[in-house]
């Protein structure tokens, strides 16, 4: 500890010397006080930026399953367009469309027209809804596909 000489009396020097103790305590207690504010400071930021990371998160996880559930609902209407194609190839006049359970969704299917003929297949999985239109057309007695589109109604 840090004495100051004082150039006092003995009853003087005793109350100099105990207010110089009560001045570096003081001094010492503010310093103790900054590094609280700062480390307060520190945890403040971390936790905010952590926050920040979980809460991206959490959306990005959202919109991804967004799009899988959209990509399992598409397939599942392909899969209902390509099994329409097939019996509507192996019986052309009597086929007019199904309902065909694939995995958790259902795809209902629907074949309109003659030539050219119209396969509308409709998928349903939990919320997401996609549609798929293949339309064939006879040519010199051979079944070809004209078109094949995603309905983005």
């Amino acid at each position: 500890m840090n004495y100051t000489v004082c150039h006092c009396e003995r009853s003087e020097a005793i109350s100099c010397l105990t207010r110089d103790r009560h001045a570096l305590r003081a001094r010492d207690d503010t310093k103790r006080g900054q590094a609280l504010v700062a480390l307060l400071v520190f945890v403040i930021m971390a936790i905010t930026i952590t926050s920040a990371s979980v809460s991206l998160m959490i959306v990005s996880s959202g919109a991804a399953s967004v799009v899988e559930g959209g990509a399992r609902a598409l397939a599942i209407a392909e899969s209902g367009a390509e099994n329409a194609l097939i019996r509507a190839l192996r019986n052309p006049t009597t086929y007019t469309g199904e309902t065909l359970t694939v995995g958790d969704g259902r795809a209902t299917v629907v074949v309109s027209g003659t030539n050219p003929k119209t396969i509308v297949s409709r998928a349903e999985e939990g919320s997401y809804v996609r549609t798929v239109e293949v339309t064939l057309q006879l040519a010199s007695g051979i079944w070809g596909i004209t078109s094949w589109r995603e309905d983005t109604q």
